[in-house]
């Protein structure tokens, strides 16, 4: 015997969907993100989306994508079942500072868009060259400092500094 279960979810969603149309909260788009190298990827499936209603930005390091998705019926079609969401689509994610804007790409291929954001410059590692030597070259004395120099009991700050 089949049981058949309320699910009182997907009922509001239908009457909110059959209610308000188009005109309701825009409907996320699953996403991926991953760090390849000195970059980040993010792939959000979008699949039947309107090619030319896609817009991706970027102010004040919020990234924004938009699409939209529109029925295609033949006129007096009447649904048995209506899966499918349609109306606009709509992400954002906020970007951290080490990151480079400016160089975003992005393509949409096969209903996924896919977006390359670069790690900038600044953000990269770097190795620090270590000095081998005295140190003395290396660390000075400046005034109004503390100096670090390994010593015991050198640590502390030259007569009259302050600091």
């Amino acid at each position: 015997m089949q049981t058949l279960r309320f699910d009182p979810f997907r009922d509001f969603d239908r009457l909110a969907a059959e209610v308000l149309g188009a005109a309701r909260t825009p409907s996320l788009m699953p996403m991926d993100c991953l760090r390849t190298g000195d970059r980040f990827v993010v792939r959000f499936d979008m699949p039947g989306i309107d090619a030319d209603s896609l817009e991706v930005s970027a102010e004040n390091q919020t990234l924004t994508v938009r699409a939209e998705r529109t029925r295609r019926d033949p006129e007096g079609a009447d649904y048995l079942v209506s899966e499918r969401p349609s109306g606009t689509y709509s992400r954002q994610l906020v970007l951290g500072d080490g990151l480079a804007v400016d160089d975003i790409t992005a393509e949409y291929r096969d209903g996924v868009l896919t977006l390359a954001i670069p790690v900038a410059e600044q953000a990269r590692p770097r190795k620090i060259e270590v000095m081998r030597g005295d140190g003395a070259a290396a660390l000075g004395a400046h005034a109004g400092h503390k100096m670090i120099n390994g010593e015991a009991g050198m640590d502390r700050q030259p007569a009259g500094a302050t600091g």
